[in-house]
Parts: C-alpha cells; sequence; structure tokens
C-alpha cells in the first residue's frame, strides 16, 4: 500500500502527458458523448410548445448540458485498453511491474480528467449564461453532494469497465459486451431520456442497476431533482455502494483472469 501511494502521483503525471500527446484522440472521443445536445434539441423543441411532465425548456436545457459534464468527467476508456493488451499480450509487462496494474490504468485516467474539465468549462460557461442557471443547486449541502456524487460516478464508471476490460481474458470478443453494455447505459441511465420521464416499468428495472448512479443520479442532484438533502445523500451513499462492489468484483475477475492467462502461456 505504502508502495502504491508513493507511486501514484507519478502515474498521475504520466497520464497528464499522455493525455496532452494525444489530445487530438482525445478530442475525438470528447466528441462522442454529445448524443445530450441532440437529444437536447429534440425535447426543448417539444417543451417550447408547453411544459412536458412538469419539465419546461430551462429544465432539458440543464439537465442535457449537465448531464454533457458528467459523462465527460466521468467517462474513460480502460476497457478498451484492457482488451486490447490482453489480445495484443501487452499485458505481460503490467504484470512485470511493482505495482497492481490496476494503478497503473488508475493513474492513466485520473491524468486526462483535468485535460476533460478544460474541455467541459465552455459547456457550464454556456449553461451559467442561459435560463438553465435559474434551475442549478445553490446550497452547500447539495454543492458537497454534487461534488461527491461526480467523484463516485468516475469511480464507478472505471470499476463497471475495470470489469468488462478484464472480460477479455475469458472471451475472444469481449468488445461485443462492451458494446451491448452501451446500449443498456443509454436508456438506463439517463442518458438519452431522463428517468423521471420514462415509462413505469423501465424506471423500476433502472432502480435496481448501478447506471443511473453513473449518470442519472449525479444529474438529478445537480438540477435540484432531489430537493431534500437526506434523499440525495443517501443516494450518494447508494451510488458508492455500487463503486465499491464493482470495484471489488473487477479485483475478482482480473485476479482469475490472470491465472487463466498464465495458464496458457501468456
Amino acid at each position: 500500500m505504502m508502495r502504491a501511494a508513493r507511486a501514484l502521483p507519478t502515474l498521475i503525471r504520466v497520464g497528464m502527458v499522455e493525455a496532452i500527446a494525444y489530445r487530438a484522440e482525445m478530442v475525438v472521443w470528447l466528441l462522442t458523448t454529445t448524443m445530450p445536445l441532440v437529444m437536447l434539441g429534440l425535447w426543448t423543441s417539444v417543451a417550447d410548445e408547453a411544459p412536458f411532465r412538469a419539465w419546461a425548456t430551462r429544465d432539458f436545457v440543464a439537465y442535457y448540458l449537465v448531464a454533457l459534464v458528467v459523462r465527460n468527467l466521468t467517462s474513460n476508456w480502460v476497457a478498451w485498453q484492457i482488451s486490447e493488451e490482453v489480445r495484443t499480450g501487452a499485458v505481460s509487462g503490467r504484470l512485470l511491474r511493482p505495482v497492481h496494474p490496476f494503478l497503473g490504468y488508475l493513474g492513466t485516467h485520473l491524468g486526462a480528467v483535468p485535460l476533460r474539465a478544460i474541455a467541459v468549462a465552455p459547456v457550464i460557461a454556456i449553461m451559467m449564461a442561459t435560463s438553465a442557471r435559474g434551475v442549478l443547486v445553490t446550497d452547500a449541502a447539495h454543492l458537497a453532494l454534487v461534488a461527491a456524487a461526480i467523484v463516485g460516478a468516475w469511480l464507478l464508471t472505471f470499476g463497471v469497465f475495470l470489469c468488462l476490460g478484464s472480460l477479455g481474458f475469458f472471451l475472444d470478443k469481449a468488445m461485443g459486451i462492451i458494446e451491448v453494455y452501451f446500449g443498456v447505459f443509454a436508456i438506463m441511465s439517463g442518458y438519452l431520456i431522463p428517468l423521471a420521464l420514462l415509462p413505469g416499468w423501465v424506471r423500476a428495472i433502472a432502480q435496481v442497476l448501478p447506471f443511473r448512479s453513473m449518470l442519472g443520479d449525479p444529474v438529478a442532484i445537480a438540477i435540484g431533482r432531489v430537493p431534500d438533502a437526506g434523499d440525495a445523500a443517501r443516494l450518494v451513499a447508494l451510488q458508492w455502494a455500487w463503486a465499491i462492489g464493482l470495484l471489488a468484483l473487477a479485483t475478482w475477475l482480473w485476479r482469475t483472469g490472470v491465472r487463466r492467462y498464465e495458464a496458457f502461456g501468456g
């Protein structure tokens, strides 16, 4: 643990350098997360006629712009990274390092967060210049919960992608599972449509899955759709519980996968 604590700052700095060096790829990656802007145009055209289920135009503007910010700050590509390294055998080099490979992945993806924050800064500025500003929470308790929810969403997303990437040890077509994941995530997280506007049976399914904790709940807290701080705190606690559980699952999948990888001469 002491070795890991000493190594992490250096790994984060290396991740920042990599993010800057491959900034063109970063821009392309960010452009693939602009679906909220498409949905924003759709729903605001509906709300301009009349509020839809108590959602006015400014509510949709706030929701989708915050969703864009949360999505960009919390997403990562570790699933693709692990899957490719397992496929090519490059993961063998990570296994020889004196720190756990997860720490190396953590440093790489944490190092990219500042660049992502700079990229979404214009979105935040636009949001603050529109009527959506009046929807955002401003009290200290909710702002602290929003910050905790974004950090938790990052950890939860990282844990999910570690699990998906580790499936590469067991499956030849792990990327296919990742594509299926994104289809489910888009609906169950509130990425395409706010969960409150989905049919009741879909919301019931979303309640027992972790996807809403990855995006929908942090956004709902930020735009005041969870007005009671106690309720918001419970959502954040559930989110962190999911994150811890999935990180533990990822660790188990990795250890099991590495034993299988070494047994086959990886």
